[in-house]
Formats: C-alpha cells, structure tokens, sequence
C-alpha cells in the first residue's frame, strides 16, 4: 500500500518540501531509513540523521531550519510525533482487516454475533455469549459462557476470557492474556491446609481499555474487579481480585497489585511496582520503576523506592545511599581514631 507525499501532507495539515510525487508504503527511523519509507524528526539530537537518511519523506517541525542541504523530502508539521502517530493508525485502518468465520472453530447456537466480524480458527465461543460489530478474534482465543464482547473489539491469538467477563467497546486484548482467571483466595483450615475459597465474580474492562500479552486480570470473589475506560496495561501485568483501575491509568511491564486495592485515574506506574492489597492510591499518582508500595497514597504524589516514598525524600536517601561505603570508611576511621585516644588517656 503506497502514500504519495501529496496525500500525505493533506491528510495532516502540512507543507511539502521537495518532490510532491514520491511515494512510500512503509515507515522507519529516521537513522535507519530506507527508500520507500517515511520517518520522522521530533527529537534534536537526531537532526544529523536528518542529512544523511534514505527515507523518501521525513516529518519535520514547521520551525525546523537545516544547518546542511537535505535531500529527502521534508513535510513540515505542528507536531511530527503526532503526526506521526496519526499516519501510523490511518495505515492500521487502511490495512485489510479479516472478515469472515475459519474452520475448525466453535460458536455455541446459543450465542450472537454482530456484523462484519472474524473468528478464526480453533477459536471458542460458550454458552449465551455475544458479540459486538466488526469484532476480531484471533485464533485459538477462548470465550467462556455469558461473556460481553463490544463493538470493534480486537481479542488476538491464545487470550482467555473466562466465563461473565465483559469486555467494552474499542478494546484491544494481546496474546495469551487471561481475563477472569480465579482470584487468589485461600482459607487455612486447623490441620495446616488451605480451603479454596470459590470466586463468584467477573471481570469488567470498560471501553478503550488495552492489555498487553500475557497480562492476567482475576475475577473477583463476589462483584467485579475493573479496568475503567481508557485505561491500558503492558505486557506480564498481574491483577488480583477485587481490584479497580481507574480511568486513563497506564501501568508497565511486570506490575503487581494485590487483592482489593483501589486506584485512582490517570495515574502512571513504572515497570516492576509492586502494590499490597487493601491499598487506596488516589488521582494523578505517578509511581516510579521498582517501587515497592505499603500504604496509601494520596492524590497529585509522585513516589519512588521500596518502601516507596515522597520524591524529594527518595532523592535525599539515595544520595546517603550512594555514600554508604564512604560514610562506613569515616565511621572506621573514627573508631580507631577514639580508641587510639582511650588507649593514650589510659596510659596517662
């Protein structure tokens, strides 16, 4: 599929510089460019690139001025990382979507289907289950009874969703992520034993909620644990039961959070946070990698470390930290000092 600079520059607004006809059916980065790709330059320490690139067209800041002749040509913008972005989901729509039931796959009589979706093949679908328009589902996809899949959702390849899930509109669930798997609920009994407790709940992802591959989200013991609207998850996240994301919340790679914790919208956590359960972290927290959270945390905090802190506090404790092996070196130093001068004012 080819774009010609022309169309390009249309589509977003911009303003050609150079050759209006050249083509491209493909992107790259701008130090890596090929011909017949498309780049971008949002970053100034990539401006050498700029000079040097094969790609056919490049993105650039209405504000860039080049230091050196540029020989791609240059379609200037008010954002090239936008832009960018824009190009990249046009090219997503523009791209043949499958349509259309494989075989072999299964689809109990009891369940509906909307229009215009695809179910591949070796998929599942159970008991009184639905759903929505233009739907995909990927091959070898499991979907229990009585679950809700809305509209334009995108289930791709090896996903469980376990039975009552819901799941909204314009989702996006990546490979191998399981849905409403059963939450970690165990009674200890007096021979030492645990009883499994039985989870009764489900899972609700609302609307334009993405979860990355190999993500695994528990049901809940009784209600539901859920994945507010726009929220979006990275790949190996750990959800237990009980839990509540709120809206617009991006979390990373290798987060855990425990049972029962409630979080708030449009919060940021980086890779590896670990969350206890019972926790209530409120609005526009930003958690950063690797922090180990205990306690609650109110709304507008930054906090790193583990045990997570203030920021500012983080900060101070890592320097100290850094100087740990000067600081033992003193304290050493002052101890042979002090016992030096017990020894004198023994003698004397």
């Amino acid at each position: 599929m080819e774009f010609k600079a022309q169309n390009i520059a249309e589509f977003l607004n911009g303003t050609i510089e150079g050759d209006d006809n050249v083509s491209v059916n493909n992107v790259s980065k701008i130090e890596d460019g090929k011909a017949g790709t498309l780049a971008f330059l949002a970053n100034p320490k990539y401006e050498r690139y700029i000079y040097e690139t094969k790609a056919s067209i490049v993105l650039v800041n209405n504000s860039f001025k080049p230091e050196q002749e540029v020989k791609t040509t240059l379609i200037r913008v008010e954002d090239p990382y936008q832009a960018f972005a824009s190009l990249l989901d046009l090219y997503e729509q523009a791209k043949k979507m499958k349509t259309g039931i494989e075989q072999p796959s299964f689809m109990d009589d009891s369940s509906k289907v909307g229009e215009d979706i695809f179910f591949g093949a070796f998929a599942y679908l159970g008991k009184n289950s639905t759903l929505g328009n233009n739907v995909k589902i990927y091959p070898q996809v499991y979907i229990g009874s009585d679950v809700t899949v809305g509209n334009n959702t995108i289930i791709y390849a090896g996903a469980k969703i376990y039975d009552g899930s819901v799941i909204g509109n314009n989702c996006i669930i990546h490979a191998g992520a399981v849905i409403g798997s059963d939450g970690f609920g165990f009674a200890p009994t007096p021979d030492g034993a645990y009883k499994k407790i039985p989870q009764v709940g489900n899972v609700i992802l609302e609307d334009d909620v993405e979860v990355g591959a190999n993500t695994t989200i528990d049901c809940s013991t009784m209600g539901s644990t859920i994945i507010r609207q726009g929220t979006k998850l990275d790949n190996l996240i750990q959800i237990a039961h009980n839990c509540e994301i709120g809206e617009n919340t991006v979390i990373a790679a290798l987060v855990g959070i425990a049972g029962s914790t409630k979080i708030g919208k449009n919060c940021m956590f980086g890779g590896q946070v670990g969350i206890a359960g019972h926790l209530t972290i409120g609005d526009n927290v930003k958690i950063g990698a690797m922090a180990g959270v205990t306690n609650d945390i109110k709304s507008d905090r930054t906090v790193l470390g583990a045990p997570a802190m203030d920021h500012d506090k983080a900060l101070k404790t890592y320097v100290v930290y850094r100087r740990l092996p000067q600081l033992r070196d003193q304290v050493n130093d002052l101890q042979k000092e002090v016992k030096e001068l017990k020894s004198k004012l023994g003698k004397d």
